[in-house]
Parts: C-alpha cells; structure tokens; sequence
C-alpha cells in the first residue's frame, strides 16, 4: 500500500471513529491497528503494537504526570483560589472591570501552581463568579474573562505539556521548556488582561477594590506559602537540585502540608483526590500509550516524511509554512485534546520546524500555545465547557464575548512563531541548552 493511500486509511479510521463518538484513546489505538494490518501480519501487528505501547510509557519522566496532576487536585481542593485572588486584587483592584482583571490574574498564578487549565477555570470561576454577580457584572463578559485566561497555567511551568512533549521530540530538556513558557504564558495572560479592559472602559464599569478588612500586609502573607511552590519547584530544578519528576513529588508534599496547615482537607477529601487523580492518570497514561503505536505506525509508513514533502511542495518560504502549520494545529485543537495532539503531531511537524531552522524548543512552545486555544474552543474545548458550567452561561451567550481574546490571542500566537526571542530569551539567558 502507497504512503498515501496509508495515511488516508489511518486519518480516515481514526476520523469516522472520534464521530461516533468512541473515546479518544480508543479511536487512536484502533486506527493505528487497522493500518498496520495493512500492510504487515496481525501477529506481527499484535507484537509490535503491545510493545511499542509498552515503551511509550516506560520513561522515568512520565512518572511526573500523575504526581503533578496529584498535586494540583490537592491544590484545587485546599483554599488557595481564594488566597491568590485577594492577592491579585492589591495589583488590579484600581483597574476598571478589576474583578475580572482580578480573575484573569489569578488564572495565571494558579494555572502556574496546578498546571491544570480546567482547574483554573473551575476554581478560580467557582470563587470569584459570585463576587461578580453581586457587583452587576455580565455573566457572559466574567465567563469569557476567565475561559480565555485558564490556559495560560499550560504554558507557565511546572506544566505537564511540556513533560509529554520533551518525551515525545526527544533530547529537549524540561527545565529549557519551563524556562521557554514564561514569556508566552505571561503574553498571554497579558492580551486577556487589555481585552478585558477595553471592555470595561466600553461600557464604563467601575473599579471594584480590594477588601479593606484585610491589610496588604496580611493579604500578601497569606498568598506568600502558595507562591513558594513556583520557586521551590522551578528553582529546584533548574538549578538541578532534583529532576522534573522529583520536583513533582517535592509539589505533592508541600501541596498537602500547606492544605494540612490551612485545615482545608480530610482525610476522606483525600481519598477523593487520590481517587480523582488515578482516574486522570490513567486516562492520560493509556493516551501517551496508544499514541505511541500510532506514532510507530506513522513512522513506518512514513506519513511524516509525506507529510513534510507535501508542505515543502507548496512553497519554500518557511514563514507560509509556519503559517500553514498554525492553521492546522488550530483546527485540530478544536476537536482533540491536547495531550493526543502533542503525541500525534509532534513526529509530523518536529522534523519540518527543525529542518526550516526552528528550534524545537520554540516549536514546542508554539505547539502548546496553539492547544491553548483549542481548549477554549468548540466543539470539544474542556476549559470553555467547564467555564460555561462554573458562570452558568451558554455557550451561544459566551462566545461573542470571547470573539475578540481569540483574535488577540491568535497575534500573540503569530508572534511567538516568529518572534524566537519570545521563547528563547529566557533559557539562553539562564545558559541553559536550546536545541
């Protein structure tokens, strides 16, 4: 069978699958069977299949994953929402619509901490919606506010993504990765924060201050042991005192010593959360897995290499080419999440990046930012669901609002591709290795 003819079948199959609504991992692993046997015996497809998703998940830096979703699921359920958000408001709560300004702030420091976009929206949204609704807010514009500005946590490290996609591409340091978001992450915070204004000053809404029972002294040290775990955790490992991994157990225990300090969890609350986290996991552990046959599959009948020869095809201006890559990348993040589009489009589009002279460290940023978007998209985006869910709007009611972050969020992205200082300054600063 033709490399065409392959990666027809493998899309197609795949495709039909996810419309009848067969879950993600399923779609992918079942695809990826269906086009080996194609080509080879089921015997061999069989063994190949199981060991190949054996070894997808056999690295010691995926063990990061579950103990970084661990310790964000604690930190959802151990009242630091409401901590961070009292210290945002010393910052914003001058600023017109500073309730929102307050909300989007707060995404970006608990985003950072949880690494979770959905666990910003719910947890921020959860706390900071009825102090909105009882100061005449729109429910639509609070919404927008804070489903366009949950994803910055997966672009400000510590951050799964970037874990799965060091695993995928292969030689590309997590601590370079971390380093390499802040720049983006905090762009993007920051292009939510003037939408959110310039709304605000359209239709002249007031400030609404920070609460002054509370000293700013007081404030700032209650948020002060939420805000240690970024530089213990970052500074930890990049300055090699412990691996990703470790660092991720070093969150899980001062995440629960912090709960434990605040009185914010039992022991039952925690055996939820455990429970909670061992469902993600393994849900995300099978992903990683099922993909890696995928990728096998890929690589074999070498859908990459067509793939490449096709875009190159088109035109050699390597800024068309980035520009075709964003397209695509966007229209996949409205239909699959992000961690199956990291494993599946990384082996495609790595190689032309790198080949076009992009590092793969700015690839990877552009990749994640582009998931970003996605999950704020319909049909499939989880954080514009869950944020719909949390400021009890629709989805038909919060999209108009969210029209102009997507515009806004979509020059940021441009920028980040082809602006490499964006992501590169930072790590080159620290001497760290960019590749």
């Amino acid at each position: 069978m033709t490399v065409g003819l392959t990666t027809v079948l493998l899309f197609v199959v795949f495709g039909v699958l996810l419309f009848l609504g067969v879950p993600i991992s399923v779609s992918i692993l079942v695809s990826a069977l269906v086009t080996a046997a194609s080509t080879l015996s089921w015997d061999q497809v069989t063994f190949i299949a199981m060991q190949k998703m054996n070894s997808g998940v056999e690295s010691f830096s995926l063990l990061a994953i579950p103990l970084f979703i661990l310790a964000g699921n604690i930190m959802n359920n151990g009242g630091i929402a409401r901590r961070l958000i009292n210290f945002a408001q010393i910052f914003v709560g001058k600023i017109p619509g500073s309730l929102a300004q307050a909300n989007i702030l707060g995404n970006m420091l608990f985003g950072a901490l949880s690494g979770s976009s959905v666990a910003a929206a719910s947890a921020m949204g959860g706390t900071i919606n009825p102090i909105e609704k009882e100061n005449g807010y729109d429910p639509a514009y609070a919404a927008a506010a804070n489903i366009a500005s949950a994803p910055t946590g997966l672009l400000i490290p510590p951050t799964s993504a970037f874990i799965v996609y060091s695993t995928v591409a292969g030689g590309v340091s997590v601590s370079t990765l971390f380093m390499a978001g802040y720049i983006p992450g905090i762009l993007m915070g920051i292009c939510c924060m003037g939408v959110a204004l310039f709304w605000a000053i359209r239709h002249k809404m007031k400030a609404v201050g920070r609460d002054k029972s509370r000293s700013i002294l007081r404030t700032t040290w209650e948020a002060i042991p939420s805000l240690l775990l970024i530089i213990i955790v970052i500074g930890g490992i990049v300055a090699g005192i412990f691996t990703a991994t470790e660092g991720a157990g070093v969150a899980v225990l001062y995440c629960l010593v912090l709960s434990l300090i605040y009185r914010s969890i039992s022991l039952k609350s925690f055996m939820d959360i455990l429970l909670k986290s061992a469902k993600t996991s393994g849900i995300i552990m099978f992903l990683i897995s099922a993909s890696s046959a995928m990728s096998f599959v890929m690589a074999y009948a070498g859908i990459p290499q067509a793939i490449s020869s096709g875009l190159m095809g088109l035109t050699s201006n390597k800024y068309v080419i980035f520009l075709l890559m964003n397209i695509i990348l966007l229209v996949v993040g409205m239909f699959m999440d992000i961690t199956p589009a990291i494993l599946i489009f990384t082996p495609i589009f790595l190689p032309i990046a790198t080949k076009l002279g992009m590092s793969s460290v700015q690839f990877g940023v552009m990749l994640i930012f582009n998931m970003c978007l996605g999950n704020i998209t319909p049909p499939v985006g989880s954080v514009l669901f869950v944020g719909c869910g949390i400021g009890e709007v629709t989805i038909e009611e919060v999209t108009p609002k969210l029209i102009p972050y997507f515009a806004v969020l979509i020059l940021a992205l441009l920028a980040v591709t082809y602006i490499p200082a964006l992501s590169l300054a930072i790590p080159n600063a620290m001497g760290l290795t960019v590749k």
